[in-house]
């Protein structure tokens, strides 16, 4: 099957390419070979550190969105055990682009809620492209009750471009699913761990995304807008995204910055697709590591906390 390459990767895509077909040349028969070979090996190195030293903050866009990126149901299957997904609203339907189960992390038994994109094309039309509808909220905010209920942490992945926008979507509440997962969220007395794997788009990510401690990907990202809709409305041109990406500060390294961000892990050159069980190895680490610290504090604590980190994001100016 033919690997996705992005347009900023051809020339080291190409650089790849020519070194597979080098290797499958008869070395023995043709010993100068054996040199190019090191050499074009050298050449790929140099330029993949190179294109993944100097991504601009569009470059890492399209990184979080490649096809063969971990997604959610894939760090549940590396990192968690006794696995027992819940389904439904209770209401309308099991949206899937919305996952939700009841796991087990290091002997802590969780809620673990996130995006759900698939990995092939009927996948992810099964599953809207991660890009819930409210049912799917609504899925998500029945998780987070039961979680408050039973004193269980809640663990989640953010994965989407944002909420599905269809006329339907909005007929049946979304604007108030998103609104109520946001209302639940701040108020469960349960530490909440947020992970930023993938994209981070609008309301659909921020209804799970709001919690005590978030731990981005370093190429993923979170925004209160997807650069194309930025430059659409902006500008009136959904080219103009790589413009609207920069000025939208929305990279793992900005929120780092902006205390937004608790902490960035690394992710291998290339992408977390490169060595997915490595990247969710450190991402099982730095979860239980946060949940730990969590657990030391009591309800009242964590609650207050929570609204004072609210709080501190953004800056403002009165005048008279």
């Amino acid at each position: 099957m033919a690997r996705f390459v992005m347009e900023f990767e051809r020339p080291l895509a190409d650089l790849e390419e020519k070194l597979a077909a080098l290797a499958n040349l008869d070395i023995a028969s043709t010993p100068q070979l054996a040199a190019e070979i090191a050499e074009l090996e050298r050449e790929v190195e140099r330029l993949r550190a190179t294109l993944y030293s100097t991504l601009s903050p569009w470059e890492k866009v399209q990184v979080s969105r490649h096809p063969d990126r971990p997604k959610t149901v894939d760090y549940v299957a590396y990192l968690f055990d006794d696995v027992v997904e819940l389904r439904g609203d209770r209401r309308f339907a099991d949206d899937q682009a919305m996952y939700t189960a009841l796991a087990t992390l290091g002997g802590r038994r969780v809620v673990v809620i996130g995006h759900n994109k698939g990995h092939t094309t009927k996948e992810n039309v099964a599953r809207n492209f991660g890009s819930p509808h409210p049912e799917g909220f609504r899925k998500a905010e029945r998780a987070m009750r039961l979680a408050d209920r039973f004193g269980l942490p809640i663990v989640t992945f953010l994965d989407t471009a944002g909420a599905s926008p269809g006329l339907e979507d909005e007929e049946r509440g979304q604007a108030w699913a998103i609104a109520d997962c946001l209302a639940t969220l701040s108020a469960v007395r349960v530490p909440v761990v947020v992970v930023g794997i993938g994209e981070g788009g609008s309301g659909g990510a921020l209804a799970i995304g709001f919690g005590d401690r978030l731990i981005m990907l370093e190429h993923a990202y979170y925004s209160v807008i997807s650069p194309e809709m930025c430059a659409l409305i902006l500008h009136k041109d959904a080219a103009r995204a790589p413009e609207s990406a920069a000025a939208l500060a929305l990279t793992a390294e900005d929120l780092l910055r902006m205390g937004i961000a608790d902490e960035v892990v690394p992710e291998p050159l290339g992408g977390a697709h490169r060595e997915p069980e490595t990247v969710a190895g450190e991402v099982g680490v730095r979860i239980a590591t946060a949940l730990d610290a969590l657990s030391e504090e009591d309800s009242d604590g964590l609650l207050e906390r929570r609204y004072e980190r609210l709080r501190a994001i953004g800056e403002y100016n009165e005048t008279d």
